[in-house]
């Protein structure tokens, strides 16, 4: 029996909300697990859909994985499996992510071509020709990436785009090849910054995290640690802009405020008076007394506008005041959640990769579909402002990125529910 979310409009949101590991490392954190023979713990885990599907393909790996509350605990055994293509690595993205730490342990991988969201084009080749760069020979077979190397060797590798998915799988295959790797135009997101961290705390030598250049020298060995996932930024960028749309007042918890600058900004733009909270509570908090003033966005690599906050931003320029030019630098699927949002009575046309939002004062309710995970969300929210009850389907994108989303929305006064049909 399906599920979908019926959202009545019109709720303020106030309170606090805490946010818990972020999706996009802890996958490629349970990934990482697999370079040091022994047990990995990594804590604060999201109970997210995703995490018990990572886990699923490690264990089709060899690995035993425990999961426990917010905990993982994944024992990877001396002989690996190199052949990562059961039913479960088809259904999310990131088990990709594996392809660098087989690599670099077993010296050959056959990785099934991922799944995951419907947000347009991620082409692997800046993961092949990283791996081929240091040794490896890559090539596409029977739905697999398949992975083969003698012996990996340093090299100094420039890619084309600062890919997040690329840079982790190159860094993760070189942290165990002979010799020194440069990465140049390495991805910058916190997230890699988590990687590295955990990947230094197993033994390996990596500097450069949070700049484009990472600088690996390799070691012979790795061995099992434990390690805290950062806080899930878009999460917390989520609660941000919902309580700026329903002119609220959301105390977000949990997460690092700096990782958030730019949408803080962007948000404060907008009319909202914004608050930072660093230390043991950091966090911050978002209060919107009035409507929204339109605000344009574009998106681009960390450290600008990340594109999974993208539909949020078309949502809160949709009940804004003025015209907003939201700019999709990314992904060129991302605008299929317009068409969503004009089923909800948004004035919006798009033009190649921008576009154009003319704000209107309520959108009005009806049935819509969620094509990822952001986008599922940015509907809930945008039936937050809408008047009646809306409709939203295909919530298991959602329950993919935001643990407990409904009890949480409903914690902040919101009146949403599940329905099953």
């Amino acid at each position: 029996m399906s599920e979908h979310f019926r959202v009545h409009g019109g709720a303020r949101l106030v309170g606090e909300v805490d946010v818990v590991g972020a999706k996009n490392s802890v996958l490629k954190l349970m990934a990482a697990a697999l370079l040091a023979e022994g047990t990995t713990t990594i804590t604060n885990c999201p109970d997210i859909l995703d995490v018990p599907l990572m886990a699923d393909a490690l264990r089709s790996l060899g690995c035993e994985v425990e999961l426990e509350g917010d905990v993982a605990r994944i024992t990877t055994p001396a002989e690996l499996s190199h052949r990562a293509d059961s039913e479960a690595m088809g259904k999310l993205r990131a088990s990709i992510c594996v392809l660098g730490p087989l690599v670099g342990r077993c010296k050959r991988a056959v990785v099934a071509l991922p799944g995951g969201d419907a947000i347009g084009s991620r082409p692997l080749d800046m993961h092949q020709s990283g791996l081929e760069k240091l040794g490896a020979t890559t090539w596409i077979e029977h739905g697999c990436i398949v992975a083969e190397a003698e012996g990996l060797h340093g090299t100094q590798i420039w890619l084309d785009f600062p890919s997040m998915g690329a840079t982790e799988n190159i860094l993760m295959a070189a942290v165990l090849a002979n010799g020194t790797t440069v990465i140049d135009n390495a991805a910058r997101e916190p997230e890699i910054v988590d990687l590295c961290l955990m990947l230094n705390q197993m033994g390996a030598k990596v500097e450069g995290a949070g700049t484009s250049t990472l600088t690996v020298h390799g070691v012979t060995e790795l061995k099992p640690t434990e390690h805290r996932v950062i806080g899930d930024r878009i999460v917390g960028a989520t609660w941000g802009f919902a309580a700026a749309m329903t002119r609220g007042d959301v105390r977000v918890r949990g997460v690092n405020p700096h990782h958030l600058d730019l949408v803080l900004e962007k948000l404060r733009m907008a009319g909202a008076e914004v608050t930072v909270y660093e230390g043991e509570d950091e966090g911050f908090r978002v209060v919107m007394e009035g409507r929204p003033k339109a605000v344009d966005f574009v998106t681009l690599p960390y450290p600008g506008f990340a594109t999974d906050n993208q539909p949020f931003a078309i949502a809160l320029s949709t009940v804004s005041e003025g015209t907003s030019m939201i700019t999709e630098n990314l992904f060129e699927s991302r605008f299929r959640f317009i068409d969503e949002m004009i089923r909800l009575g948004a004035d919006a046309r798009t033009d190649g990769h921008h576009a154009v939002i003319r704000g209107i004062e309520k959108l009005s309710s009806a049935p819509v579909w969620a094509s990822d995970i952001r986008a599922g969300a940015g509907l809930v929210l945008a039936g937050l402002c809408a008047d009646g009850a809306t409709e939203v389907y295909e919530i298991f994108h959602i329950e993919r990125g935001y643990p407990g989303f409904v009890e949480n929305l409903r914690k902040l006064g919101a009146d949403v529910e599940r329905v099953s049909s």
